[in-house]
């Protein structure tokens, strides 16, 4: 195996962490009846335990500025960070009905899967897709996730030697 095919490998999406899944429900529910919207970041796996290569969804981030109502959520792509490693979306859908609009699939470049959760939120209300709305598995996985402090990959001296050019 050659060092490319090393490197998808590690970055392939093993599932989604259940304490994640549980957050994204429940912001789901608390926006009701406005759209919620984030991205999706992952861990290695091996960071969290699992003797497998690859990532899970263990966080999942809401853009400042971002705008909802009943039908749609606008992010403004000014305000998300350079460094946010997207694995992909997470939005719900109030009307509660799990697949892609139009709108959505224009939405789905941004990585490789995009979860709608749907009103009324309860566990089993949520679908994953692949960057073309097609339905795909995510499993998720009891897992510890990591510290929150560890969220930012990036210290001041990264921030300090970044701005020096």
């Amino acid at each position: 195996m050659g060092l490319l095919d090393a490197l998808f490998r590690s970055n392939e999406i093993l599932g989604i962490a259940e304490e994640t899944l549980e957050f994204a429900i429940e912001s789901s529910e608390a926006s009701h009846p406005a759209e919620y919207m984030g991205f999706l970041r992952g861990t290695e796996a091996r960071r969290l335990g699992l003797e497998r290569d690859g990532l899970v969804i263990t966080d999942v981030l809401v853009v400042p500025g971002t705008e909802s109502n009943s039908v749609s959520a606008t992010v403004r792509t000014s305000q998300i960070p350079n460094d946010v490693k997207a694995l992909g979306s997470v939005h719900s859908h109030p009307n509660g009905v799990i697949s892609p609009s139009d709108a959505d699939l224009e939405t789905f470049g941004r990585g490789s899967v995009h979860i709608i959760i749907g009103a009324p939120y309860r566990r089993t209300d949520w679908k994953a897709f692949d960057s073309q709305g097609r339905p795909t598995s995510l499993n998720v996985l009891d897992v510890e996730l990591p510290d929150t402090e560890d969220f930012f990959d990036f210290t001041q001296a990264d921030i300090d030697e970044e701005l020096r050019g």
